[in-house]
């Protein structure tokens, strides 16, 4: 009997460390990969070493680590599904029982342990201490620093506490929620934890149809258009002595000294956007014809077909609610993995919700950065400030922590949410679910009628006269440039 003990201590104490092997592996490999997106984006420095530089170091490593644990939450649907359907495939396959129900949950409850700790200290914390001077009348230096970022640190956890204090205390007022109220690890931190789920929620629903509409615009500047009754030679012969028109200007302004220096940019400034465009058609004459005339339509296909099959599981999901009770988002405690399949049609109906979730979080990235909002929040090729950086890591670590919510909600998935994500008190109420699908499902069907029905619209108002119009009254097109008075660049 002592024997099975040792037996059964030792095979948890084997699984254990096996789990925790994994999981930092896992957590390296998405590491490395944001800390090489950051360093892509992020402004270069000058070698000198300093005070500044040490701070920049370590604001770089803690938003690495967000961008990291951002990463594990977009992975973290997915690879739980995967798993279910491979230990349901193979239930007894010795090189896979490592893939099992306590690694899952293991890996959500870092998840969400990561999202609250880089989200209300971490990316706080780096913020403060990149704009940290330290206290007037103390020794300058990195521990002064430190000292005026805990400070601040404390009065921010003091305000967000009081906040949430009063908020519940105006939401419930019966007696079992005011004693809830002086508990500080049961019920406030999952209580702020479920308003920030809650507003990421809503910043997926505004940001993902607005994303899925400019989606078929990102990727038609990425690849190269058919060339349908098109003379791109006669184009780029156009473009070209456009070029050498404005150059030969620049030059006779370069050498007048009264000219103002705000004319030289103007002309520079329409120099840029004539060899850009010329570019552009050069890389389009050079373009194959399967890139031009295979790629690019089925490319667009499948855009349109990721969002024509978002749409329609979200209207039958729609459906589910008003007729089934267990289509409610819930939370599940159990450890068992790959019992029962989720999905109806098997592992191809699991592919295509994976695929799905993939789209749906690259099109809230796309549409977040397209909102006026958030447009100064777009990184940009080495020439990206910290803050900036902060504010991306944290805005992305909101999209990504909301994207298995939003995933279960909308009935993308029947996985049950797990760990602390299937706690959120707003998951149970009816009524926030069914306005959520039912929001997601109108916004994202006028995006996309509004998207294809754009040049519809130009039409008609070229044909009733009414587009001069509206470009009087519009700012000009800093694409389209101001090359000459018969108009010849916006022809083209």
């Amino acid at each position: 009997m002592e024997e099975d003990d040792v037996t059964i201590r030792e095979q948890n104490f084997h699984s254990q460390v096996r789990e925790y092997i994994i999981c930092f592996l896992l957590f390296a490999v998405l590491y490395v990969v944001s800390y090489c997106i950051i360093t892509r984006y992020k402004r270069k420095s000058d070698d000198h070493e300093d005070e500044d530089a040490v701070v920049n170091r370590i604001s770089l490593y803690l938003c690495t680590f967000t961008l990291a644990v951002s990463g594990g939450a977009v992975f973290l649907l997915p690879f739980s599904i995967i798993s279910s359907e491979i230990l349901l495939s193979f239930p007894r396959n010795y090189y896979i029982q490592w893939l099992n129900g306590s690694l899952i949950h293991g890996l959500w409850n870092l998840v969400s342990l990561f999202s609250n700790l880089c989200l209300f200290v971490l990316m706080p914390f780096a913020y403060f201490f990149l704009e940290s001077e330290g206290f007037a009348g103390s020794k300058k230096g990195i521990k002064a620093r430190i000292l005026e970022t805990f400070v601040m640190l404390f009065l921010l956890a003091l305000l967000i506490l009081g906040i949430v204090w009063v908020a519940s205390a105006l939401i419930d007022n019966d007696a079992a929620s005011m004693e809830s109220l002086y508990d500080l690890w049961e019920f406030y931190l999952p209580y702020l934890y479920s308003c920030i789920s809650l507003m990421g929620g809503l910043l997926l629903l505004m940001c993902t149809p607005v994303g899925m509409s400019r989606m078929f615009t990102v990727v038609g500047q990425l690849l190269v258009k058919p060339t349908i009754l098109e003379d791109l030679d006669e184009q780029i012969y156009c473009i070209h002595l456009q070029e050498e028109a404005l150059q030969r200007r620049l030059n006779g302004s370069s050498s007048h000294t009264y000219i103002r220096g705000s004319f030289t940019f103007q002309l520079t400034k329409e120099l840029d956007n004539i060899r850009n465009q010329k570019n552009k058609l050069e890389r389009r004459k050079k373009a194959s014809g399967w890139e031009k005339n295979l790629l690019y339509p089925m490319v667009m296909l499948i855009l349109l077909a990721g969002t024509t099959i978002s749409v329609i599981m979200v209207a039958l999901n729609i459906l589910y609610l008003l007729v089934d009770e267990t289509a409610m988002p819930k939370g599940s405690t159990e450890r068992g993995i790959g019992n029962t399949s989720l999905s109806t049609f098997g592992v191809i109906q699991a592919v295509v919700e994976i695929i799905l979730m993939f789209y749906l979080m690259v099109s809230s990235v796309v549409g977040f950065y397209s909102l006026r909002v958030f447009e100064g929040l777009t990184p940009r090729k080495d020439d990206t400030t910290m803050t900036t950086i902060i504010g991306c890591c944290v805005s992305i670590l909101v999209l990504s922590s909301a994207l298995p919510v939003m995933s279960r909600t909308l009935g993308i998935t029947r996985f049950d949410l797990l760990g602390d994500f299937g706690r959120f008190n707003w998951l149970g109420n009816f009524y926030i679910v069914l306005s959520y699908n039912l929001l997601f499902a109108v916004v994202t069907t006028l995006c996309l009628v509004r998207k294809f029905t754009s040049a519809v619209r130009e039409e008609l108002l070229k044909a009733l006269g009414l587009d001069k119009l509206q470009l009087s009254n519009s700012p000009a097109d800093p694409e389209s440039g101001k090359l000459s008075a018969n108009g010849h660049q916006k022809t083209l």
